[in-house]
């Protein structure tokens, strides 16, 4: 049962790291839930003080996933359209990696922007916003789960000779 549990914590700390920069998934919380995995195996033992700390973190960079853009937008003199825009763009952007991951979001915010508002050099100044607030979510929720990878690994990686 703990290779099982070893293996599905594994797949959900990499999944979370993937939900990084996939919208639909929320990646430091499916990374936690790899730690809380690792947690229920029999040769590791991770004290619910530290799980709830991490969940803790986990919840709050979702929380603030969606606050940034709309600071980074609101701070650049951007709408909601502008937002949306970087979000679709990055859903497109995700069919052409590496420069459509960096650059849809930017020009799906652009897009959005001109269809609210058409005075070219406000709106690019809105997208650039909503581009930059969207990225620092991004980077908030990879620099987290990639922190519960290395926990994940960490720990597993002290058990591991217990194991095979």
């Amino acid at each position: 049962m703990d290779i099982v549990l070893l293996i599905l914590g594994g797949l959900l700390i990499m999944l979370g790291i993937a939900g990084s920069f996939l919208p639909i998934i929320p990646g430091p919380l499916t990374s936690w839930f790899g730690l809380l995995s690792l947690h229920y195996t029999t040769k590791v033992e991770q004290d619910w003080y530290f799980l709830g700390w991490t969940l803790a973190v986990a919840i709050i960079v979702m929380a603030l996933d969606y606050l940034i853009p709309i600071w980074g937008t609101k701070a650049f003199g951007g709408t909601k359209a502008g937002a949306v825009g970087a979000t679709v763009g990055l859903v497109v952007g995700l069919f052409f990696p590496p420069f459509g991951i960096i650059f849809g979001p930017f020009i799906g915010a652009l897009a959005g922007e001109l269809s609210k508002n058409t005075n070219r050099k406000l709106a690019l100044k809105a997208a650039f916003g909503s581009f930059m607030g969207f990225l620092s979510g991004v980077l908030l929720k990879f620099i987290i789960s990639f922190i519960y990878l290395l926990f994940f690994a960490s720990t597993g990686w002290k058990a591991f000779e217990s194991w095979f």
